[in-house]
């Protein structure tokens, strides 16, 4: 007999276990389960997935919705090659739906420089070893996501074995466990780095993570958030900025350089291509502007 309750816990321990995805992911799963079983009674059936689809629809914003009809496709994949089911009810049901494009907010080179020059600032008239090697950090890590265009939580996640000081190379691991390297060339950055690290050799040994905190234990993103804030009132920008600006910032600029979107994709560790193409409007924006405003054709006057 069916018990959805059973199949959930099942599903969650194939994920730990078999599948090694990340708690973050394990923990989405689990909420958005829950919330199914919840709204569908502990019933599982094609009739009952179409009605908690159009909820989701009608009580989500587009990205959310889609979201959590992954999680259950992802348990149905799950109940099928554990034979627990026959036939993929999602077979016959349409899950498409156009999504609103929403392009992502990038923070403009010159303000990149500010919170770049504020930080650098603070870290030479730190007065204190504490002010010093806190600020040494901050510095490594505005430096990391720009070079890097990394998500936050792959920053904090980092440990001393992904970053290697003699190759000049961060590994992180992204959505799903996926692992990718990144050159580090530039080298303000690689500076950067090796400072931090001189500073927190210890720090870094006894936590197991790179980035420590003053309670020497893994930095958490919050303190990032917070970390940059801080940097941005220093650089008196009105932006409100937050750590994933700095990667759309990381993939727009790029783009703008011609760089093909495919290496950006690999960079970013995106899966499909069409996620990465989001970043292709807001060049295609930057190319109006630049037309618009510079074009050598507005100044012949005829």
């Amino acid at each position: 007999m069916f018990n959805l309750k059973i199949q959930i816990s099942d599903f969650l321990s194939y994920c730990n276990n078999r599948k090694v995805l990340n708690e973050k992911t394990i923990r989405a799963y689990s909420i958005d389960l829950q919330q199914f079983a919840q709204f569908t009674k502990h019933s599982y059936n094609k009739d009952i997935i179409c009605s908690y689809i159009s909820f989701l629809h009608n009580t989500y914003k587009p990205k959310t919705a889609k979201r959590k009809i992954a999680t259950l496709k992802a348990f149905t994949h799950f109940l099928i090659i554990e034979d627990v089911i026959e036939i993929n009810p999602f077979d016959k049901i349409d899950t498409s739906f156009r999504e609103p494009t929403i392009l992502p907010k990038i923070i403009p080179l010159d303000i990149i420089k500010k919170i770049l020059e504020s930080a650098y600032s603070e870290l030479s008239s730190a007065s204190t070893q504490y002010k010093k090697k806190a600020t040494a950090r901050d510095v490594a890590i505005l430096e990391l996501l720009f070079a890097t265009g990394a998500r936050v939580s792959e920053i904090c996640s980092l440990t001393p074995d992904s970053v290697s000081i003699t190759n000049h190379t961060i590994k992180f691991y992204g959505k799903g466990s996926k692992e990718r390297i990144i050159q580090i060339e530039n080298l303000s950055v690689r500076n950067a780095i090796n400072n931090y690290r001189n500073l927190f050799e210890n720090d870094i040994i006894d936590s197991g993570y790179f980035f420590v905190n003053k309670l020497h234990k893994r930095l958490t993103e919050q303190s990032v958030r917070e970390m940059i804030n801080k940097y941005a009132k220093m650089a008196k920008s009105d932006m409100h900025i937050t750590p994933h600006m700095f990667r759309h910032s990381f993939a727009t600029l790029l783009l703008e350089e011609d760089v093909d979107i495919r290496y950006i994709q690999k960079m970013l560790g995106h899966s499909s291509i069409t996620t990465t193409q989001i970043y292709t409007h807001v060049a295609m924006t930057k190319q109006k502007e630049i037309l618009s405003a510079k074009h050598p054709r507005n100044k012949i006057d005829l």
